[in-house]
């Protein structure tokens, strides 16, 4: 009798049930000495670094921490300001996804080249010759390093560059979020493109497809879903750091949010803040809905 027991077979008792249970995985030696290593780094920094928490939370710390936040309230909610709010918001939100959208073609257009060898399968192919396949491993390679240097670069240097070269406003908070997101995306795009799986595009090109149909027939139609989640997530992340671009003068909400806190004007500052709350909420939400329908 197995009283409904899904791991005992009809007829079968637990003895045979246990048996034909798979073997447990062997355990990696390895992981101990890892996780000693790690335990061990996280005590090194907290023995090296001048954390002084009795200081951060004595009284008088915590006095002046919350005297600091009562200053924000209550926010500032006149009509005239809740407008320049709003358009600076609204002005935020179009530089994160004006940016999100030409990283993402400008990543796509450079994961192909660098990850040539399979979006082209070339690399895997017996007719390939030495020189092309030098030729694909130089074009990958120098694709790759580009994405690199793009991304190393973080946003805020790229917006301090961008505004002395085009000014004050929201086109270099743009522009630097367009070229950080760009290393960031086409570094995505060309991992995911090379781990598509090889079964769709390997019948296309049995049949004599060449690479521009086997790229758009079957390795796009399968990435689509992965490309189209990490854009989105990296909107989502530029939401952020189009409110921080202000402080170089890059327009939108952090340029708000940088100019009343210099003038130590806590309250427009608050409402500032709650709109960046809200417009990160908003996106998040988007995104969320967006995901779930290609899941469908």
């Amino acid at each position: 009798m197995n009283d409904g027991n899904p791991l005992v077979p009809p007829g079968g008792g637990a003895g045979d049930a246990t048996a034909r249970l798979p073997a447990p995985p062997m355990r990696d030696a390895r992981t101990p000495w890892v996780l000693s290593a790690l335990v061990a780094l996280i005590v090194a920094s907290f023995a090296t670094l001048d954390l002084q928490w009795k200081a951060f939370l004595e009284p008088d710390a915590l006095g002046k921490m919350r005297e600091f936040i009562a200053g924000f309230l209550p926010p500032e909610t006149g009509a005239a300001f809740l407008a320049r709010a709003g358009w600076a918001a609204f002005e935020t939100l179009s530089m994160s996804a004006l940016g999100t959208l030409i990283a993402a073609i400008a990543g796509l257009a450079l994961a192909m080249p660098a990850s040539a060898g399979a979006v082209s399968g070339s690399s895997g192919s017996s007719g390939s010759t030495h020189t092309a396949t030098g030729i694909i491993t130089i074009v990958r390679i120098a694709t790759r390093a580009v994405l690199n240097v793009l991304r190393s670069i973080p946003e805020l240097v790229w917006a301090a560059l961008m505004v002395i070269a085009a000014g004050l406003g929201p086109l270099p908070g743009t522009l630097a979020l367009a070229a950080h997101t760009t290393g960031v995306l086409g570094r995505l795009f060309a991992d995911t493109l090379e781990n598509v799986p090889p079964g769709p595009a390997g019948a296309l090109r049995a049949n004599g497809a060449n690479a521009p149909a086997v790229l758009l027939y079957a390795t796009l139609p399968l990435a689509m879903p992965q490309l189209v989640s990490y854009a989105l997530y990296r909107w989502e992340n530029n939401i952020r750091a189009a409110a921080v671009l202000g402080v170089v003068g890059a327009g939108g909400l952090g340029q708000m949010l940088h100019f009343h806190l210099s003038l130590f004007q806590m309250r427009e500052a608050a409402t500032v803040i709650l709109a960046m709350l809200a417009i990160v909420a908003l996106v998040d939400a988007i995104s969320f809905a967006s995901r779930r329908l290609m899941t469908r």
